[in-house]
C-alpha cells in the first residue's frame, strides 16, 4: 500500500530536512569557536564535515530504492535537497582543509592533491559533486535533457570515491570505513539490474 503525503505537508517536511542538515553543521562550528571539540578541534571539524558529506551522499542513494520498495514516492522530492547538502558538507570539508591544514597556501594545496592519493581521490569526488550541484539548477536540467541523468549517475562513483578517501585517510582504525564499504555495496546491490544493464550495453558494442 502506497503511503501518500499531502501537498501542504511537504514544506514542513522540507523544513525538518533543512534543520536536520544545518543544525549539526552550525553546532560543530559553534563548538569550534567556543573550544568544545577536545584536544584536536581541527581534526574534529575536518572529520565531521567529511563524514557528513559521505552520509548525505549515501542517504541520497538510499532514497530511490526506499521510495520504490515501500511506495513512498514523496521521498523523491527530497533527493536534490539532500544532494545539495552533501555538496555543502563537502565544500566545508575542503575549505577546512585548505584553511587549517595548509593555511590557504594554494601551491601547497595543489601539491597535496597530487602527491597524496587519498586527497586526490577525495578531490575527484568533490569536483564531481560540484558538477552535480551546478546542474541541479532547474534551467540547466531542462537544457541538458537526457544528459542530466547520465551526469547524475556519477553519484555512484562519488560515493565510492568518498568511501575510498575515508578508508585511505585513517591511520589504524579501519572498522568504520569497512562499515561504509558494506553500506555502499548494499546500496549498489539494490541497483544490480541497472548496473548489469550498463555492463551489457558497454560490452555489446
Amino acid at each position: 500500500m502506497a503511503i501518500t503525503v499531502s501537498q501542504k505537508s511537504i514544506p514542513y517536511l522540507k523544513a525538518l530536512v533543512h534543520l536536520a542538515a544545518l543544525y549539526p553543521l552550525l553546532n560543530l562550528y559553534y563548538g569550534a569557536v567556543t573550544d568544545q571539540l577536545g584536544g584536536d578541534p581541527v581534526e574534529a571539524v575536518i572529520h565531521f564535515t567529511g563524514i557528513g558529506a559521505l552520509n548525505l551522499v549515501l542517504i541520497s542513494l538510499l532514497i530511490s530504492p526506499l521510495a520504490k520498495r515501500f511506495k513512498l514516492s514523496f521521498l523523491m522530492r527530497f533527493r536534490r535537497m539532500i544532494g545539495l547538502y552533501a555538496f555543502t558538507y563537502g565544500l566545508c570539508h575542503m575549505l577546512n582543509f585548505l584553511f587549517f591544514e595548509v593555511q590557504f597556501d594554494v601551491r601547497l594545496f595543489i601539491e597535496e592533491v597530487f602527491e597524496r592519493p587519498y586527497i586526490t581521490v577525495g578531490m575527484s569526488a568533490f569536483l564531481l559533486l560540484i558538477a552535480l550541484a551546478v546542474t541541479s539548477i532547474t534551467k540547466l536540467r531542462r537544457k541538458m535533457k537526457g544528459r542530466w541523468q547520465t551526469l547524475h549517475n556519477f553519484t555512484y562513483l562519488i560515493a565510492l570515491l568518498a568511501v575510498i578517501h575515508f578508508y585511505w585517510s585513517v591511520k589504524s582504525e579501519i572498522i568504520e570505513p569497512l562499515i561504509y564499504f558494506a553500506m555502499y555495496a548494499a546500496l549498489m546491490g539494490f541497483r544490480y539490474k541497472k548496473l548489469r544493464g550498463w555492463k551489457d550495453k558497454l560490452f555489446s558494442r
